[in-house]
C-alpha cells in the first residue's frame, strides 16, 4: 500500500524512508490520476465535485478524506507539501502564498496574546517589520538578539516565551546560528524553534535533524530557482502543522496549484543547482576578497569567516549568497551596482541568474536605521546571489563594478 499522502500507481513500489535525497526530490509526493502521465499534472480547479450531498457533508465535516476546495485541498499543492516535507525530514508540510505568509501563519497559528518571541536581529527586513509592526498588534512581543551569542538567546527568555526564530545563514551577512544549541535553549524554555532555511534549502541543511521544530521557506527563492513564482512552505511535526494548516484554511494565505507545480519542477533539480551555486559563490568570494576596493567579504565558505567551522558542522555546503563591503559608502556601492552589465539588479535571490542589490536601501530599507546598524547592515554593503553563469563572465562583470569605484 502507498504511504499516506503519497499517491501513485500500485506498480510503483518503494519506501520513501529507503530513498536518497535526490530520489525524494524527484519522486516524493507524486500524484497520478490513472492516465499514465509521467509528469505531475496541474489541478487547476477552484473546487471539486461530489457524488452526492451525503459525500459532500462527509468531506466537509471530516468524516471522509478527499478534495473540497483548492484553498485548502488540492492535489498539486498537496504533492508539493509532501515532497518538501520528505526532503526536510518532517512529518508534514503546509504550502503558503509566500515566504512571508509562511512566517505569518506560524505566528498566528501557534501564538496568542501575551506570548513572547525571541528572534535573531539578523533576519530579512520584512520579517523584522512583521514582528515589530503587525504581530505586536496582537499583543505578542518580540526581543531581537545577536544570532551568534548564545548567552543573548538565554538572557532573552521570559516566562511567556513561546517561539524562537532565526535565519541561518542570515540575510545578507551570512551570520550563522548554532541550531543545536539554540534548540536546546528553546526547549528548556518550553518554546518552539523555527528556522528560516531559505539560504541553504534542505539540499545543504536540514534544521529538523539539528533539533528545530519548524522549518520555513520562501519557495520563491532556491526551491523554484528560476524566479518564476511566489510561494512559501512550513515543514514540521503533525501537531504544529495541523494548526498552521488550520490558519491557512481559514485565513486563505494559500498557494495556487500552478505555483505548486512550478515548485515541484524546481525541487527536481535543487540538489544539482545548489552544488553549482556553492561552487560559483566560493570562487567569487575568494576572488572578491583579493580585490582592491573591497573592504570585507561575508561568506561562510571563507576560512576567515568567524563561523566557518560551525557552517561545516551543520551544513553540507556554504550556499550561493554572499555580501561584501566596498570602500566609499552608499554612493560607491551604488556606482558598483550600476556599472554591472550581466547581473540583474533586483531584490530577489536564489535564481539561476546572478542578482545584485543594496540591502540598506532595498530589502532591509523599511528597518529603522538603528536596527540596521545593530544588524551590521551598512550603507557600503552589497549583496550578491551568485547564479550559474560562466564564472569568468561574472568576474568580468564584478570588475566593471570595481572599476567604477
Amino acid at each position: 500500500m502507498s504511504r499516506p499522502g503519497f499517491e501513485r500507481e500500485e506498480r510503483i513500489q518503494f519506501d520513501l524512508e529507503d530513498c536518497g535525497f535526490e530520489t525524494l526530490a524527484l519522486r516524493a509526493g507524486q500524484v497520478r490520476n490513472g492516465e499514465g502521465e509521467h509528469c505531475d499534472p496541474i489541478y487547476t480547479t477552484s473546487s471539486f465535485v461530489f457524488s452526492s450531498a451525503r459525500e459532500a457533508a462527509a468531506r466537509f465535516n471530516g468524516d471522509e478524506e478527499g478534495n473540497i476546495y483548492s484553498r485548502f485541498t488540492n492535489p498539486s499543492v498537496r504533492a508539493f507539501e509532501n515532497r518538501i516535507a520528505a526532503m526536510e525530514g518532517g512529518e508534514r508540510g503546509v504550502a503558503t502564498a509566500s515566504g512571508m505568509a509562511a512566517i505569518l501563519s506560524v505566528a498566528m497559528s501557534l501564538l496568542q496574546t501575551g506570548d513572547h518571541i525571541v528572534c535573531s536581529r539578523s533576519v530579512f527586513g520584512s520579517t523584522v517589520s512583521l514582528f515589530q509592526k503587525y504581530i505586536s498588534r496582537a499583543g505578542i512581543e518580540t526581543t531581537f538578539v545577536d544570532p551568534t551569542d548564545l548567552d543573548a538567546w538565554r538572557g532573552a527568555v521570559q516566562k511567556n516565551t513561546r517561539l524562537f526564530f532565526l535565519e541561518t545563514p542570515s540575510n545578507p551577512l551570512s551570520e550563522l546560528t548554532d541550531v543545536r544549541a539554540v534548540a536546546e535553549i528553546a526547549h528548556k524554555a518550553d518554546a518552539l524553534l523555527a528556522v528560516d532555511n531559505c539560504f541553504c534549502t534542505p539540499a545543504l541543511q536540514q534544521p529538523l535533524k539539528l533539533g528545530a521544530d519548524i522549518v520555513i521557506h520562501s519557495a520563491t527563492k532556491y526551491l523554484d530557482g528560476q524566479g518564476r513564482c511566489i510561494g512559501g512552505a512550513v515543514v514540521g511535526y503533525e501537531k504544529e502543522m495541523e494548526e498552521v494548516f488550520g490558519f491557512i484554511r481559514t485565513g486563505g494565505a494559500c498557494m495556487s496549484p500552478f505555483n505548486a507545480w512550478v515548485f515541484m519542477k524546481g525541487l527536481e533539480t535543487l540538489s544539482l543547482r545548489m552544488r553549482e551555486h556553492c561552487r560559483n559563490a566560493q570562487a567569487m568570494a575568494e576572488w572578491l576578497q583579493q580585490q582592491p576596493g573591497i573592504a570585507r567579504v561575508h561568506y561562510a565558505g571563507l576560512p576567515s569567516h568567524p563561523q566557518h567551522e560551525l557552517a561545516k558542522s551543520q551544513q553540507t555546503g556554504f550556499g550561493g549568497v554572499l555580501s561584501f563591503e566596498v570602500a566609499g559608502g552608499q554612493e560607491a556601492a551604488w556606482r558598483f551596482i550600476d556599472a554591472t552589465e550581466i547581473v540583474s539588479i533586483t531584490g530577489n535571490l536564489g535564481d539561476v541568474k546572478t542578482t545584485i542589490t543594496h540591502p540598506y536601501t532595498t530589502t532591509h530599507g523599511r528597518m529603522a536605521d538603528a536596527d540596521k546598524d545593530a544588524a551590521g547592515i551598512t550603507r557600503s554593503l552589497v549583496r550578491l546571489s551568485v547564479g550559474l553563469e560562466t564564472l569568468e563572465d561574472l568576474k568580468a562583470d564584478m570588475q566593471r563594478g570595481l572599476d567604477a569605484l
